[in-house]
């Protein structure tokens, strides 16, 4: 059920249908807010918590969902109807890969925006619910909305965090982490294999990560502060590389794999490089020694510039 369902019955002024619906989906998602003093607006914050820590949880692994409108926003807080859906190659933050995404409204970097709109319109539908005075009803859904975007980053710089490594808090821990998103974008760094390799690079290991980036030496340079931030904390660096491989995964399904794997099904029935596929994605963040050709970033030939809803 989506925000857009909700939006069906208000259009058509069905306050009784939207109640019922409203009342199968904490019975079905939120059970524990039945029996709140206010069961609607705790559904509202409900709804807000969860999509405010999905969007979170798809920036932190590079996803792309591609076409955010209300009917595919879940008030369940799971990803719905992805279909022109990609994961990011080289890292950058306008990236779009839908095919009827012209104006890049749903670009990585744009997706707790959209998210909150969303969410923002779920409310909308839940006033007359709220409270029998408007004005009442519109300041108690404002204040659970207000808590979307400190709701997001918290979720956020706690992931990206734990992808550079670190277990305690810092305030410019997220200034540290932006600065290697950017230096990724300015080098075209790929997203995934770039975390990857950072867990390396904190046991010591630096080839693969500065192979990652076209100038290694502005990694080095951040590198270099990165190095001073770990040294705050006694983790030895064979943990903390492990734990940073626990949530930087080695593997996810790039948009070239999945398209030879449609290829293959569809020209000559061949199902194995899909079989394959979908047996190495069961384990992302396992190392896949024997695999490299599914890990590794596309070569310029196979990059994939536009994904389409339906496949």
């Amino acid at each position: 059920i989506r925000v857009g369902t909700f939006q069906f019955f208000a259009a058509r002024g069905d306050t009784d249908g939207i109640r019922q619906l409203a009342d199968h989906i904490i019975a079905r998602h939120y059970p524990e807010i039945a029996k709140a003093d206010r069961p609607y607006h705790a559904l509202l914050e409900g709804v807000v918590a969860r999509q405010a820590e999905l969007v979170a949880r798809w920036l932190l692994v590079g996803f792309i969902h591609g076409v955010m409108n209300t009917d595919n926003c879940a008030v369940s807080g799971e990803t719905i109807d992805y279909g022109p859906c990609a994961f990011m190659d080289a890292f950058d933050p306008a990236q779009v890969f839908s095919s009827i995404d012209e104006q890049g409204r749903y670009a990585y970097g744009n997706q707790p925006t959209i998210a909150q709109w969303n969410v923002t319109r779920f409310a909308e539908t839940l006033l007359p619910l709220i409270a029998e005075d408007t004005a009442a009803a519109i300041a108690s859904a404002q204040q659970v909305l207000d808590g979307f975007g400190p709701r997001f980053t918290r979720t956020y710089t706690a992931g990206l965090r734990l992808k550079l490594g670190l277990v305690t808090e810092h305030p410019d821990d997220i200034v540290l982490g932006q600065d290697l998103l950017d230096c990724m974008a300015r080098n075209k760094a790929d997203f995934t294999l770039a975390f990857r390799a950072l867990g390396d690079a904190a046991a010591g290991d630096r080839t693969a990560i500065r192979a990652v980036f076209a100038d290694p030496a502005d990694f080095d340079s951040w590198a270099a502060r990165w190095q001073a931030r770990m040294a705050t904390e006694a983790t030895p660096a064979d943990a903390r590389r492990t734990a940073m491989h626990a949530v930087n995964p080695a593997i996810i399904p790039r948009n070239h794999l999945i398209e030879a794997a449609i290829a293959a099904a569809v020209t000559v029935q061949n199902f194995a490089p899909f079989n394959r596929l979908v047996d190495a994605l069961a384990k992302p963040f396992d190392d896949h020694p024997d695999s490299a050709d599914l890990t590794g970033a596309p070569h310029e030939h196979e990059i994939v510039r536009a994904t389409f809803c339906g496949t």
